[in-house]
Parts: C-alpha cells; sequence; structure tokens
C-alpha cells in the first residue's frame, strides 16, 4: 500500500462539506457520504460476513456524524442476481445486518441500507442453479448477444414480469424496508441506477413494454414509482433515498446517446417532488455524475460530458448526494458542495482510506487502492487498510 500519486491533496474544511446538514430524520456532522459499494464479502445464504462486515463499517463510520450508504441487499431471492450479496429476507440476515448498525451507531453516525433487484443484469448461473425467473422491463431484450446466447443454453429466457409480479417485488421491497429499520437501519436507499431492475423499466433501451409500464416517460416511471409509493407507506418517506444513473451506460443502458434521457429523470423526479409538496419528502436524491458511465472503467475513463445533473436544482427542493470520481478532484468536490443542498458521496477510495472524512477536510494524501481485491472473500482489502497515522508509521 502507498499514497496515491494521482492528484494534489486540496483541505475542504473551511467549505459546505464539513457543514452540518439535516437529513430526513437524521442530522449530519458534515456532506461526505460513503457511496453504495458492492464487496461480495458473504458466507452462506447471502449472510454478511459477520467476522468481517460489523469492522468494516464501524471502521468507514468512525468519524462522527457520517452518513454510511450500505452495499446493495436484495429484499428477496427473486431479486437475487449475484453470489456472496447480501439478502434482507431471513432472520439470519437481520441478525447480522443488526451488528453493523450496533457499530455505527457506536461511532455517532449514520446508515441507509441500498435496496436493489438485479433484473437482466443477474448472474445467469446464480439464477439457474436457484431456479429463479430472468426478469426484467421487458421479454427477450438482452443486454448483448452473449448474453442472449448464455440465457439459451441455460434454459433462461429473458421475461418481463407481469403486473402480478411487480405486486410481488413491492410487498418484498416493502417487507424487507420495515424489517431493516425494527433491525437499527436509519433508512433505506431504493437503488434505481447502474442498469438494474428499476433502472431497466424507465431506460427505454431496456423497456419495449406496450402496457401502461412502457412507451412514454410517464409509462416507464409508474413501477419504480409504486414501490417509492408502498415503502412511503411502510417506513414513512423521511426514511427513504433513491439513486438515479442518468448517464449511466452499464448493463447496457442508453447513457447520454439519447437525448430525451434527461427528460425521463426531470419527470421522475418532479413526481418526487409532488410527494414531497403533498407531504412525503424523500431523505434525498442520489445522482451519480456523467464522470462515470460505467463503474467497472477506472477513474478518467468512460466520461461523458454532453451533459450535467445539475438539473435535478430546478425540479427538487430536498438533499441531493452526487457521486462520481469526486477524490481525485477535490476542486470539482469544492464547486459542487458550493450548493447548501449538496452532499458528496466518495466510493473506492472509502474503502481504502477509512478516514477519508479527515483526510478530505485536512487535505490529507489518500491511500491508494488495490481494485484486485474489491470482491475478493476475505479481510485482504477489506478491513486492513490503516488511517493516516497508521500509514505514516508505515513509510507510506
Amino acid at each position: 500500500m502507498s499514497f496515491t500519486k494521482r492528484f494534489q491533496p486540496v483541505p475542504l474544511g473551511d467549505t459546505n462539506l464539513f457543514k452540518p446538514i439535516q437529513v430526513g430524520n437524521i442530522q449530519l456532522n458534515h456532506r461526505v457520504v460513503m457511496a453504495p459499494l458492492t464487496r461480495r464479502r458473504c458466507v452462506d445464504d447471502n449472510v454478511l460476513n459477520e467476522e468481517f462486515a460489523p469492522e468494516y463499517y464501524s471502521q468507514r463510520s468512525q468519524e462522527p456524524g457520517t452518513l454510511i450508504i450500505t452495499e446493495g441487499a436484495v429484499p428477496s431471492l427473486q431479486s437475487t442476481g449475484f453470489t456472496q450479496s447480501p439478502a434482507l429476507f431471513t432472520e439470519n440476515h437481520f441478525l447480522i445486518w443488526s451488528k453493523v448498525f450496533k457499530q455505527i451507531h457506536k461511532n455517532e453516525s449514520f446508515v441507509f441500507v441500498q435496496l436493489w433487484s438485479a433484473g437482466r443484469n443477474a448472474d445467469l448461473e446464480v439464477l439457474a442453479k436457484n431456479e429463479l425467473r430472468y426478469d426484467s422491463a421487458t421479454d427477450n431484450l438482452y443486454i448483448d448477444h452473449n448474453t442472449e446466447e448464455k440465457a439459451a443454453k441455460l434454459l433462461l429466457a429473458q421475461h418481463g414480469i407481469t403486473k402480478q409480479e411487480m405486486n410481488e417485488y413491492i410487498r418484498d421491497w416493502a417487507l424487507a424496508a420495515r424489517a431493516i429499520i425494527r433491525a437499527g437501519a436509519d433508512g433505506v436507499e431504493v437503488h434505481a441506477a447502474n442498469g438494474y431492475l428499476l433502472n431497466q423499466f424507465l431506460d427505454p433501451i431496456s423497456n419495449h413494454r406496450t402496457d401502461e409500464y412502457g412507451g412514454s416517460i410517464e409509462n416507464r416511471s409508474r413501477f419504480p414509482l409504486e414501490l417509492i409509493d408502498a415503502l412511503i407507506d411502510a417506513i414513512g418517506a423521511s426514511n427513504i433515498g433513491i439513486r438515479f444513473s442518468p448517464y449511466g451506460a452499464y448493463g447496457g443502458m442508453s447513457g447520454g446517446d439519447n437525448p430525451l434521457i434527461p427528460a425521463q429523470y426531470a419527470y421522475i423526479i418532479g413526481e418526487l417532488e409532488k410527494r414531497a409538496r403533498r407531504g412525503s419528502k424523500l431523505a434525498y436524491i442520489h445522482m451519480v455524475e456523467p464522470r462515470v458511465t460505467t463503474p467497472q472503467l477506472p477513474e478518467g475513463q468512460g466520461v461523458y460530458t454532453g451533459g450535467t445533473n445539475d438539473f435535478v436544482y430546478s425540479i427538487w427542493s430536498g438533499v441531493v448526494i452526487r457521486c462520481g470520481d469526486l477524490a481525485l478532484n477535490p476542486h470539482l468536490a469544492k464547486k459542487l458542495s458550493n450548493n447548501t443542498r449538496t452532499l458528496l458521496a466518495y466510493g473506492r477510495f472509502f474503502i481504502s482510506n477509512p478516514d477519508l472524512a479527515r483526510r478530505i477536510r485536512e487535505g490529507l494524501p489518500l491511500t491508494e487502492y488495490n481494485r484486485n481485491t474489491f470482491y475478493t472473500s476475505n479481510s485482504i482489502g477489506y478491513t486492513d487498510y490503516p488511517n493516516y497515522e497508521a500509514c505514516l508509521g508505515l513509510g507510506y
């Protein structure tokens, strides 16, 4: 391990980034947020690793008043898309999650659990092994030819979910949200980004439905909004955030190639604002920046320069989280934080810098991460990244 040489640190302690802010029902001491990060450290049956997970989240919530958004967790077996990713539908799932929450709250920090369903982005072998449907918005509309061929070999035709199945998804998400709040979480984040199931309904490239859930911008927004309404009824709007990636291309999404994509997101954000004005205001809207259109690419690659997320402020009156390649660009982070409703989420460098908030505040160098350990199964690259003083002692 060593300090990264890819940028010149700039102290941001005198910016809005280190002013307190109310987010839903919680009061944060600063606006550096831990982004949701898939780590795939679970044991059998998609249970969080009790040995590692509480410590991992404790390390990254060490700055009091930090908002942690957890890795995505599936609310049902049918939502499962990958091995070793956490779930939220058995007592054992919630038992280990509660230990994570206890550690975060011990640090006087806060936690929203991201909920997701993989849809057509699922690992097909995982679906076949568990005898699950290959769900998406539309029948037989595959990400690419290779996926279509693999699905055919596994006898997994892509399935556009029915209205009844949508209701089952909504029921499962609401049940999981209630249960995770009872287990100690401060809220949930709805994952409607990065090419997963809800994004597949929003995007015209993956939604070719001819019923009331497809065709128009309004119809493509219907299922995600029905799910949001059910969650509002289940746990209250102030305990809910939602994540969008308007310019994202991962999973075969339109990205910036479709000039009407901003209109799609302007509409659904406008619908959330209508709910806010009726007394059901979400805790935040989380926007993935066009700087990161495909999360698997290194920073600086796949950047879309033809659009911006700034439009959200003219529609939504609440808190906005912005995320995407900000650690290496402190001057951009400073500029974005000038808006008094903005929080900034950091991902990859929160993995390698458990004391990231302090380093950003003081302009300290950041420890470089090892991408090869992002998705392994042990503590290496997970709980063994040291705080700044320990780095100095190790001769970084």
